[in-house]
């Protein structure tokens, strides 16, 4: 289990109702914000403090790992020059009646803030360019018994969460309903033919022209190596959702891969660098992996890529692996 703090003076109201966290993936200008960043490393059963007009207003645990999402439409003109795909994290939050001011104890607290990405000022304010950021379970402990009872049924609910380890529902769910909106936008325009609207519509479930592209280049599962056509499945690098129309029937933006080995790829476990190497994820669940058959040890090298597919896994490792890019 790891803590995290996150300020929500803008999202409160939407992000507590609504049960998640949600992030930019980049500032405006395109930049990497380590706030946002680290929305990829949260693990459900994770503890999450809630700060929003100077005190701790919630508490919540992780139910997912983070995944892209849209823009949240309730946030209206909140965040103006927000991308308008971004991470998201669902979150069962508790909201409290004994509101803490962290202010009000920083002489107790200023010790256990961090060194490097710290929520507060060294006099207790909080730093309006923090979205989400760890705190040590030191920090989070003296969080909780200054709050009381009521923070100690959300940690205790949490562990019990960590220890299942299990994601919920709720991101498949709306990815599906993210992809659904994106097929009902391809088979209503007026510039693309039946043809190839059937096209586009098969590369979502990796057949039809899209598989027969990937053919073409890979003969089997890069980590496997089955080869029998029966067991590979044709998976996006770059996903289908986030894909323009010449990029979903790409095969140079695709793998055939056994079933397991594309869940692992397609949900962010893993992900290959240009030099073959796959790389798993530091939230992916070792021992499983392992009854997989997965290599964990980064010894595994998959071969080489062509160059396009190397812009597609730059996608993919950008965008979809389950990894925060740490600043030093």
């Amino acid at each position: 289990m790891r803590y995290w703090w996150v300020n929500q003076n803008q999202t409160y109201r939407q992000e507590i109702g609504g049960g998640y966290l949600w992030s930019p993936k980049r500032r405006a200008d395109s930049t990497r914000n380590q706030f946002y960043e680290f929305m990829r490393e949260v693990a459900p059963g994770d503890l999450v403090f809630s700060f929003c007009d100077t005190r701790i207003a919630a508490i919540g645990f992780a139910q997912s790992y983070c995944y892209e999402s849209p823009k949240p439409e309730e946030f209206g003109t909140t965040g103006l020059n927000w991308s308008n795909t971004g991470w998201r994290v669902d979150v069962r939050f508790q909201e409290l009646k004994n509101r803490i001011r962290p202010k009000d104890y920083i002489g107790e607290i200023r010790w256990l803030l961090p060194e490097k990405y710290s929520p507060l000022t060294r006099d207790g304010n909080g730093l309006q360019g923090v979205y989400l950021t760890e705190i040590s379970e030191m920090l989070a402990n003296a969080l909780i018994n200054r709050v009381g009872a009521e923070a100690n049924v959300a940690r205790d609910v949490a562990h019990a969460n960590a220890e299942r380890g299990a994601e919920m529902d709720r991101p498949e769910a709306a990815i599906i309903e993210w992809e659904r909106r994106v097929e009902e936008q391809i088979l209503g325009a007026s510039d693309i033919s039946a043809t190839e609207k059937r096209s586009l519509v098969m590369a979502r479930r990796g057949q039809g022209v899209f598989r027969a592209a990937v053919e073409k280049i890979e003969t089997a599962c890069r980590v496997t190596r089955v080869d029998r056509r029966e067991h590979l499945v044709a998976s996006h690098a770059k996903p289908w959702r986030d894909s323009d129309n010449a990029e979903r029937l790409n095969g140079e933006n695709g793998f055939l891969l056994t079933p397991t080995v594309d869940h692992l790829f397609d949900k962010g476990f893993i992900t290959f660098e240009d030099s073959g190497r796959l790389v798993v994820s530091p939230v992916a669940h070792r021992e499983s992996m392992r009854r997989m058959g997965v290599e964990i040890d980064g010894a595994l090298n998959v071969g080489d890529f062509s160059a396009g597919q190397r812009h597609f896994l730059e996608y993919h490792r950008e965008n979809i692996f389950r990894q925060a890019h740490r600043r030093r």
